[in-house]
């Protein structure tokens, strides 16, 4: 198990009922950025990674 497994396993749990936007999620990765701007590069390829998931040019 990867160390981020737990958070990944705590947002499962906490929060996996509910739905939500990309929006909204684009929000609070800008919130978690301005709060821990060391992690701005890692977000950024986490949320491109999820914007580009269904681009048929990767393949």
């Amino acid at each position: 198990m990867y160390f981020t497994d737990r958070g990944i396993e705590e947002l499962t749990e906490r929060r996996g009922g509910e739905e939500v936007s990309l929006a909204w999620l684009a929000e609070r990765l800008r919130e978690f950025v301005d709060l821990n701007p060391e992690f701005e590069t890692p977000v950024e390829r986490l949320a491109t990674w999820l914007a580009r998931l269904d681009d048929e040019d990767d393949d």
